[in-house]
């Protein structure tokens, strides 16, 4: 397996991303973006992508912040993820600026994209695929659901995937009827919401004891359960030969 940093910029900032493939590989594969945390792009991202990797795709871990910056606390990433849900087409373009960059590779084929994200990057990747980005699959596990521009009827390209926490307060029971109602208004042709029960926020992260938020907790069922539905989606819509299925 490849990996190394990727930099690439959204105008005037510079954004450094991470990039997993098997070099192996003789033909172009889909390519899969992955957006982190509201913590920044760390680690937690960095090893989804090189999950993906190993079933064959070209995984990019964007960077939505710049510089590849991490916040130190709970007040930096209010301020990191408000400043970008609060300009909603400064967000979209950030994120389309990763998915151009993933495409253009030549390990990739452009024509089988997706995007994956966890709690900000789940949003991200709704907003992606709300503005018409040219998505097979939009994938967010444990996101904010709630959008100051929501989907209009025959934009959403991507099959939509919610992964989601019953128990968890950022996406709770009013918000993700809300998205489902978005979604039909908008006639979008394929999505789906899996709710966890007994679930709270951050299910997918290892790191996520309860000390910095007491609603942020691992869940390893719920992990395991929503990986296996993503692959099971990417084998779908990516008419994938990437080895996913394997």
């Amino acid at each position: 397996m490849q990996t190394h940093d990727i930099d690439y910029c959204d105008d005037a900032v510079n954004l450094r991303g991470y990039l997993a493939y098997d070099e192996k590989a003789s033909e172009p594969r889909p390519g899969v973006l992955v957006f982190h945390e509201g913590l920044g792009l760390g680690e937690f991202a960095m090893a989804r992508a090189r999950m993906l990797a190993e079933l064959g795709y070209v995984a990019l871990a964007a960077d939505m912040y710049g510089d590849r910056r991490q916040a130190r606390n709970l007040q930096e990433v209010a301020k990191l993820v408000g400043d970008l849900r609060n300009e909603p087409q400064m967000l979209r373009a950030r994120g389309r600026a990763a998915l151009a960059t993933l495409a253009a590779l030549p390990q990739v084929d452009g024509d089988r994209m997706a995007a994956i994200g966890f709690c900000f990057g789940g949003s991200v990747v709704l907003e992606l695929a709300r503005d018409g980005a040219d998505l097979k699959a939009a994938v967010s596990f444990h996101g904010v659901l709630a959008t100051n521009s929501p989907a209009v009827s025959g934009k959403v390209k991507a099959s939509v995937l919610i992964c989601t926490g019953a128990d968890d307060p950022l996406a709770p029971a009013e918000q993700v009827k809300a998205f489902e109602d978005e979604m039909r208004a908008a006639e979008v042709g394929d999505w789906q919401v899996i709710s966890y029960g007994n679930t709270l926020h951050s299910f997918t992260n290892p790191a996520a004891d309860g000390s910095v938020m007491p609603t942020a907790l691992y869940s390893e069922q719920a992990d395991r359960r929503a990986w296996a539905s993503m692959r099971s989606l990417f084998d779908e819509v990516l008419c994938n030969d990437a080895g996913g299925s394997e």
